[in-house]
């Protein structure tokens, strides 16, 4: 734990512009960023009396080792920095709120030829609309009902390609929800008229459609058309009901969505209410750990800024109104910056009194809800996770806590594509973000003790590296700031500086990029999947490293024994213990890894051509040969010019397949007798 008065910047050297500032902790992550209208003030709050700090400010100024700046030119540009930054770094000391589930929207691909109508999740994609979000029974309701209306494709592409070549639908083409556009019933054009058609309806100009349905029913009741009139009358049924799913509750021309918090000291719940047309189209709701010393308007803040900024594409989709249950800080920045995502003016509002404010109180009444369904879930899996961490420490007798674990386990079949894996548990749950691959090969493939030991040789000079080049990026002396070229560079600095940031404490820099380190900070526990032989391999990697503060540890699968280097008897834990349950998992987790990565490095070598040691021949250029030519015997035995009637080929490629060949490169004669053979299927791919 560093001393905040080692890192202490004089006063005269902070500027007193706007700006961002970033905390760092002693391996260069950068563990909580913040924004400041005079940076002077801000920072040197943290430093005047540290001992006088609320809580988790006293962590956070004892876990880091430095500080850094960066000067903007206004307040609104220091808030996108700030998200950019907290978007990037992912700092543990700032508010993240997490979705406290996956909410599916219903979308259609309009950027593809024949648009799909699909529910998706996740990330956004460019040219595709949104609709929601909804629940995963609703949405499915809701899209199943208006197919039958709107016969837009929902099939997969697979599905799509299968139908085109065979010349018929599949199911959904049978039963009328689906156009067919696959086979030719309707064109592209009347295709994509039908996908505007079913975005308008849920756009909200369902009654729009309905009084045309309704006019269509009419005039084919007057021609005595009664079998088209009942289907007409089944399909405004069908509108009415998706339409009507929804309870007025605002005015029909009000878009907005309405936030609640209901928070208590280490926690906070958020739900919000997404307002279109008057009616609530969809909920979503989040649960954050309050790590940062945050107000309510600073929540508020922060929460406006991750909800729409990871959204991406928000024009179209951002409300008019954003209601909230208190003002912002910087509420008129954070307005001008919506209003630039949304292309419009965007207002944010409290509401005092009418529906809006009995709206609000049914949203904070969800939170309310929420929060205590979340603690009431999670209490059990906290207390075991900490209890596990607490007796595994406890019984490896370690002087520090668990907080990052590192699990490594080596997989082959009979020393073939000898490949290892790593996975990362911090604070108990895994971080599959810091998931690692090795592909191990030479002398260290020969038994697991040396692969093992090639590992951990791999994965920890990395990290000595980047600590090598942190130190002397820090010893490297400063060059003194130009006042006159900060202020004229402040602007375009916050614009494009979305990485910017200088690896020394206290110096402003808009221009140079924040490095990203292939491996994260070392873990306090290194767990193998083994026993004796494994760790005391591990520890001589770390030891010829000259790493003394990452412990060692491994778990032998026959009695689950825990292993310690140079030991001579495990250590016994109890099988109802949750720090050997916590083990099991791990190690469970790191050879599931392995197996997979094994598995797919083992297919890709059982699927082998004589071509593909040719330079420059990829796997389209080679079935377009094969194609041509029909065996890899033929392709051997052509010359330069017959090979480039092969699609694709040219004359340098043709002269690389002639030379490969002609020099014996994979291409011998025992290839004639070895077609290429797919050893798990028993397949045979060329002949």
């Amino acid at each position: 734990m560093a001393d905040p008065m080692s890192y202490r910047p004089q006063t005269g050297e902070i500027p007193t512009n706007p700006g961002v500032y970033r905390f760092r902790d002693p391996h260069g992550r950068v563990i909580y960023v913040g924004k400041a209208k005079n940076l002077r003030s801000r920072l040197n709050s943290y430093f005047a009396n540290p001992a006088g700090l609320l809580p988790k400010t006293h962590a956070m100024v004892h876990a880091a080792s430095s500080v850094e700046w960066t000067v903007v030119g206004s307040e609104l540009e220091s808030l996108q920095l700030e998200y950019t930054w907290i978007k990037e770094f992912k700092p543990r000391f700032n508010v993240v709120f997490r979705d406290d589930k996956t909410y599916p929207y219903l979308a259609v691909t309009m950027g593809e030829k024949l648009p799909r109508v699909q529910v998706m999740r996740g990330d956004r994609k460019k040219g595709t609309r949104y609709f929601g979000p909804y629940t995963a029974g609703a949405i499915r309701e809701t899209m199943d009902t208006l197919l039958r209306v709107f016969p837009v494709r929902s099939c997969s592409a697979g599905v799509l390609k299968r139908a085109q070549a065979s010349g018929r639908p599949c199911l959904l083409g049978y039963i009328d929800k689906c156009s067919a556009p696959c086979v030719g019933r309707v064109t592209p054009e009347e295709h994509r008229a039908l996908a505007e058609d079913f975005c308008a309806f849920m756009g909200g100009e369902a009654k729009r459609f309905i009084s045309r349905l309704e006019k269509e029913m009419a005039a084919a009741v007057a021609e005595l058309d009664y079998e088209r009139a009942a289907r007409l009358r089944d399909d405004i049924a069908a509108m009415r009901k998706v339409f009507e799913r929804n309870a007025v509750v605002l005015a029909e021309d009000t878009d907005a969505d309405v936030f609640a918090l209901y928070e208590d000291e280490l926690e906070a719940a958020v739900q919000v209410f997404h307002v279109r047309g008057g009616r609530v189209k969809g909920q979503r709701g989040w649960v954050v750990e309050k790590v940062e010393d945050a107000t309510t308007p600073d929540l508020v803040e922060h929460l406006l800024q991750q909800v729409y900024g990871e959204d991406g594409d928000t024009q179209g989709r951002l409300p008019r109104e954003v209601l909230v249950p208190v003002e912002p800080s910087n509420a008129g920045d954070l307005a001008v910056w919506l209003g630039g995502l949304r292309g419009a003016k965007v207002d944010i509002r409290v509401p005092q009194r009418g529906d809006k404010a009995a709206l609000m109180s049914t949203v904070r009444e969800n939170a309310e809800h929420a929060l205590r369904l979340h603690k009431t879930r999670r209490a059990g899996d906290l207390t075991v996770r900490s209890q596990g961490l607490q007796e595994l420490q406890e019984a490896l007798e370690l002087p520090v806590p668990l907080l990052r674990i590192e699990c490594y386990d080596v997989s082959h079949v009979q020393g073939t594509n000898v490949v290892a894996s790593m996975v990362v548990v911090e604070d108990g749950l895994p971080k599959k973000s810091d998931y690692r691959k090795f592909s191990i090969t030479g002398a260290a493939a020969t038994d697991d003790t040396a692969a093992m030991h090639d590992v951990l040789t791999r994965r920890f000079r990395h990290y000595l590296v980047d600590k090598t080049a942190q130190v002397e990026a820090s010893q490297l002396a400063p060059p003194e700031p130009d006042p006159a070229a900060q202020a004229a560079g402040s602007a375009a600095g916050s614009a494009a500086g979305s990485a910017a940031g200088s690896a020394d404490a206290g110096i402003a820099d808009t221009t140079t990029p924040a490095p990203r380190a292939k491996f994260a900070y070392p873990p306090n526990l290194v767990v193998v999947d083994g026993g004796k032989p494994q760790v005391n391999a591990a520890a001589r990697a770390l030891a010829e490293l000259g790493i003394d503060d990452v412990y060692v540890v491994g778990l032998a699968k026959r009695l689950e024994e825990v292993w310690l280097p140079d030991s001579d008897f495990p250590v016994i834990l109890p099988r109802s213990s949750q720090g050997l349950y916590m083990l099991q998992r791990i190690r469970d987790e790191a050879h599931r890894f392995a197996i997979s990565f094994h598995r797919q490095k083992r297919g890709k070598a059982m699927t082998v051509s004589a071509l593909d040691g040719v330079p420059g021949l990829g796997e389209s250029k080679r079935k377009a040969l094969l194609a041509q030519f029909g065996s890899v015997r033929k392709i051997k035995a052509a010359t330069a010019e017959e090979l480039m009637s092969a699609k694709g080929v040219g004359p340098a490629l043709a002269a690389a397949i002639v030379t490969h060949f002609s020099a014996g490169g994979a291409g011998g004669a025992a290839d004639d007798a070895l077609p290429a053979i797919n050893m798990t299927t028993g397949e045979v791919l060329e002949t």
